[in-house]
């Protein structure tokens, strides 16, 4: 049996959580056409023929404006030193630039500090691009690192992702370690991921008419055997947001709670009462203690 540690970085919105929920093959990372979804590193385990991956899945590397950004850059980057494997993900769709560059001068830094089994430039949504334009890209990209290989595939459609776990596992040594129970598949507490099942349908709810400065925090989880009741509040930063999530008649917000109380039923297979709020908290995004609350720079930034 092998077993690796993977870690997956890159621009905001290149697909890396697409990418990790396709490998455990579990809903473990929400998903929206909004960069930097992602704001903190999300375990995912992977269990194949061959073995394990315990996969980070991470923020976005970028430029930080706010602590929380802040906070998200540099628990991406740190994740590099837990790393047997990295994934570098890019959009095939767009060229190579100055984001892409940062991601891999990073993992070149990690690289010289404690080398990786491998290091795989990965270009996604490749089903979108015709042949001809990936070939530049391609060679573009190998003149900036010494890649194990480069793969052009679709985290979405699935396209070549065997492919890349084989590669992947052609990296690691067999090992005496047990493992994980094949019914694991995240490190994230339900309570954890009940804010982010909640963040995901604000995202996907609002649209372009919502900033990117929302946040949820969980104020009650208790569990029982027949029912599991949370409160949770949403965070935003005016009251013209607030009004945006709340909707006409506070419709939206309804379908809101509707919504993510639904996808929390099937995903923890147990009965769920959901009661959500919306709270006005400028500059919430620098606060240090909501940002804890949160859980940024917390849990899941750990593989172990």
């Amino acid at each position: 049996m092998k077993i690796g540690k993977l870690v997956i970085v890159g621009r905001p919105n290149v697909g890396k959580s697409t990418l990790l929920n396709a490998m455990v093959k579990e809903k473990v990372a929400i998903v929206s056409d909004k960069p930097q979804t992602t704001r903190s590193a999300i375990l995912g385990v992977a269990h194949y023929p061959e073995g394990q991956l315990m996969i980070l899945d991470t923020p976005g590397l970028h430029i930080p404006r706010h602590r929380m950004n802040a906070q998200m850059v540099q628990a991406a980057i740190g994740t590099l030193t837990q790393a047997d494997v990295v994934y570098v993900v890019v959009d095939s769709q767009v060229s190579p630039g100055p984001g892409d560059r940062f991601v891999v001068e990073e993992v070149a830094k990690a690289q010289r500090d404690a080398p990786f089994l491998g290091v795989f430039l990965l270009l996604n949504k490749a089903d979108a691009v015709a042949k001809p334009r990936l070939l530049p890209l391609i060679q573009e990209y190998q003149s900036w690192f010494p890649w194990t290989a480069i793969v052009p595939l679709s985290a979405k459609t699935g396209l070549q992702l065997p492919r890349v776990i084989e590669l992947t596992f052609g990296c690691l040594s067999e090992t005496s370690e047990p493992g994980l129970d094949s019914d694991c598949f995240t490190n994230q507490s339900m309570k954890s991921m009940a804010g982010e099942i909640i963040r995901e349908q604000v995202l996907q709810r609002t649209r372009a008419e919502l900033p990117y400065a929302v946040g949820v925090s969980i104020e009650q989880f208790l569990e029982s055997p027949t029912l599991t009741e949370i409160h949770a509040l949403i965070w935003v930063e005016k009251s013209s947001q607030k009004g945006i999530i709340i909707g006409k008649g506070g419709l939206r917000l309804k379908e809101i709670g509707q919504a993510a109380r639904e996808e929390m039923e099937r995903l923890f297979q147990m009965k769920i009462f959901l009661q959500v709020w919306v709270k006005v908290q400028e500059g919430w995004r620098d606060n240090p203690q909501l940002l804890l609350e949160m859980g940024y720079g917390t849990e899941g930034a750990s593989l172990g």
